[in-house]
C-alpha cells in the first residue's frame, strides 16, 4: 500500500508585536489567520502581565516559527527562534495564557543562550527549573493561570533526569506523521 503524499506546506511571513513570525503549515484543517490570532493574544498577556519578559523577548529572540513539532515548544539556538508548535496554538483545549507560558518559557532559553550558556545536557534540568520559574510568575500574574503555574510547579519539583528528559528526533518526528495522517483521515 502507497501512502499518499504529505500535504503542502503553506507558508506565511508576518509580524506580530514587532517579532518576525514563520507560520509553516502543513495541516489543512488548521487556519493560519487563527494561528497568529492566538499568537498574537498570547504575546499580548506576557506584554500585558510581565513586560519585563516582552522586553527581553525582543532582544532575545529573533523570530517566532510556528510548524508541527513533537511538543509544544522549542528554542532553536542557531536562529534564535522561539518555536510553537502549530496545532497547540489552535488547539482550544489550551488557554492563550499556556500558549503565552510556552513561548516565555522557550524565551528564557533564548535569553541563557543569548548571555553565553551552553545548552549541554548536563545542565539541562538547572535550565529547565529556570525557564519553569518564568512560568509560575506568569501564571501568578495572568488571569486563570493556575495551570501555568500547578504544572510549572510539578515540573520544578520532578527528578533531574525527568525535569528535562531527552527526546529522541526520529521517534518525535515519527508520532507527529502518525497524528496528521490521523487526522488527514478523519477530515476526510
Amino acid at each position: 500500500m502507497r501512502l499518499p503524499p504529505p500535504e503542502p506546506t503553506v507558508t506565511t511571513a508576518t509580524i506580530v508585536r514587532g517579532l518576525p513570525v514563520l507560520v509553516c503549515n502543513t495541516r489543512p484543517d488548521v487556519d493560519t489567520a487563527d494561528v497568529l490570532r492566538r499568537l498574537d493574544e498570547a504575546l499580548g498577556l506576557i506584554e500585558r502581565y510581565v513586560p519585563h519578559h516582552f522586553r527581553r523577548l525582543r532582544r532575545d529572540v529573533d523570530r517566532v516559527r510556528v510548524q508541527r513539532y513533537a511538543c509544544r515548544g522549542a528554542y532553536l539556538p542557531e536562529g534564535h527562534t522561539c518555536l510553537v508548535e502549530l496545532t497547540f496554538a489552535v488547539n482550544r483545549d489550551f488557554s492563550a495564557a499556556q500558549i503565552a507560558a510556552t513561548i516565555l518559557h522557550e524565551a528564557m532559553h533564548a535569553r541563557l543562550h543569548r548571555v553565553g550558556l551552553g545548552l549541554e545536557i548536563a545542565d539541562r534540568a538547572r535550565q529547565e527549573r529556570f525557564c519553569r520559574r518564568a512560568e509560575i510568575e506568569f501564571g501568578r500574574a495572568v488571569p486563570d493561570g493556575g495551570p501555568i503555574v500547578e504544572r510549572a510547579l510539578a515540573a520544578v519539583n520532578l527528578p533531574d533526569e525527568h525535569v528535562a528528559p531527552v527526546i529522541d528526533p526520529v521517534l518525535a518526528a515519527r508520532r507527529v506523521a502518525e497524528a496528521d495522517r490521523r487526522a488527514r483521515g478523519a477530515a476526510t
